[in-house]
């Protein structure tokens, strides 16, 4: 038999995550420094609104719909002149923009809610979820970016939003993406979940921790998991991955080979960590586990890869 590169699944393991399916095309070479003024001229531009991590939404009849017009954005004091070109679909151009009013002052049709359960709860489609996590990120990253890191001025926003310049210096500045690795180590029946003192009682995890400069994938996952776990890492073997606005993370979802068994956890980091069996994961996958233990949401990046691990022996 003849391998191929391209021997998997048409839709891979990153598509059935949340936050990542969407479908704008964003444009990339077309980004001018008018682009945002170019799209708002176009009468079936959509605006996406958020503040303080939460996306505003409209209540309809069947459910929420996550877009604005651009005179209901105006009516909640949106920031137009630093809106955010996503790119276009087949009904028109997307922006993103921070609403100025405050969610308290809202009217009873508009909610302001949380981006983690917009898309634990499957307030919004597949697609607009995709969009938010664009949006959000992106307006995290201009919030926090609002001066200069050469010459410390403030700086203009360019290129529809994908740009920050300087005009003191001339520095010109772009969104980041901070890479997380997300790791389930593994062996042939077990597989080791840890929880942080944060976690809702009984949920365990996969470990994760950022990947740093100079690092491939594979270095961190191994790393990472030494540091929290004290398990070394033989293989390591890419899955998939997940957008992860929080403020503007890359999820990268790894398996990684256990070559010890014996736990030093990183007290610091882990409330808990231990070995589950195949069964002991399957059970908690349905909620059935005798001690109480479950798992991540379906959307998170974690759930797919343990449940990937217990159903694949």
């Amino acid at each position: 038999m003849t391998f191929s590169l391209f021997d998997a699944p048409e839709r891979e393991p990153s598509q059935f995550v949340g936050f990542a399916g969407n479908r704008i095309d964003r444009q990339a070479e077309k980004r001018s420094d008018a682009a945002v003024q170019l799209a708002l001229v176009d009468p079936t531009a959509r605006i996406l609104l958020a503040r303080g991590g939460r996306a505003y939404l409209k209540l309809n009849g069947t459910g929420f719909d996550g877009y604005f017009s651009q005179a209901e954005a105006e009516g909640f004091g949106a920031g137009l002149a630093e809106a955010i070109l996503l790119g276009i679909d087949e009904r028109g151009p997307i922006l993103a923009a921070m609403a100025g009013v405050e969610p308290e002052q809202l009217p009873e049709a508009i909610k302001a809610i949380d981006y983690r359960s917009v898309y634990s709860q499957g307030l919004l489609g597949p697609s607009e979820i995709g969009a938010l996590a664009q949006a959000a990120s992106l307006l995290a990253w201009h919030a926090n970016h609002q001066f200069c890191g050469r010459c410390g001025r403030k700086t203009e926003i360019r290129a529809g939003g994908y740009k920050r310049h300087c005009p003191n210096c001339g520095t010109e500045h772009f969104p980041r993406t901070d890479p997380v690795a997300i790791m389930l180590t593994v062996t042939r029946e077990q597989c080791l979940l840890g929880r942080g003192a944060h976690f809702a009682p009984g949920m365990y995890s996969a470990l994760a921790g950022f990947i740093e400069p100079g690092e491939t994938i594979e270095a961190a996952v191994r790393r990472e998991t030494l540091e929290e776990a004290g398990i070394r890492l033989g293989r390591v073997v890419y899955h998939a991955s997940q957008p992860w606005p929080f403020p503007y993370s890359l999820m990268i979802g790894c398996f990684g080979e256990a070559l010890n068994q014996d736990i030093k956890r990183d007290e610091a980091e882990l409330e808990d960590c231990r070995w589950f069996s195949r069964d002991e994961v399957l059970a908690a996958l349905a909620k059935e586990h005798p001690g109480g233990v479950f798992v991540p949401p379906s959307g998170a990046i974690a759930h797919h890869l343990i449940r990937f691990w217990a159903e694949n022996p």
